[in-house]
């Protein structure tokens, strides 16, 4: 012994540090499983919103896909009024030019005419 502790405090020392330690891992081990907790139920609640938006999004879905089809057969509609109205330019534009033909041809008859007036 010579002064020592005896063997068996020794044992139930070490005993006791041991144990402290593990009741210190213990309570590291909590701390940690309450922090996963915490995350579990903030993941939950992520997934809730996501399942709600992928809900929104499905039912504006149909809405967006007709809205889509809407404006694309309102852009051939549009095309083909604007190809006929261009039709009609043309047909107007050649028109108009027979008219102009057809009026100076007929100044031109009645110049001549009225120059030969003085003449006779």
């Amino acid at each position: 012994m010579n002064g020592r502790r005896p063997f068996e405090e020794r044992v139930f020392a070490r005993f006791d540090a041991i144990d402290a330690r593990l009741n210190g891992v213990d309570a590291r081990f909590d701390a940690v499983d309450a922090r996963l907790q915490r995350l579990e139920v903030r993941a939950d609640d992520t997934n809730s919103r996501l399942e709600k938006l992928e809900i929104r999004s499905y039912d504006t879905k149909p809405i967006w896909e007709q809205a889509l089809k809407e404006i694309v057969d309102t852009r051939r509609d549009l095309s083909k009024r604007f190809g006929r109205i261009e039709a009609v330019v043309f047909e107007t534009r050649a028109d108009l030019r027979d008219v102009e033909d057809r009026l100076e041809k007929d100044v031109e008859e009645r110049l001549i005419k009225l120059e030969r007036k003085p003449n006779q």
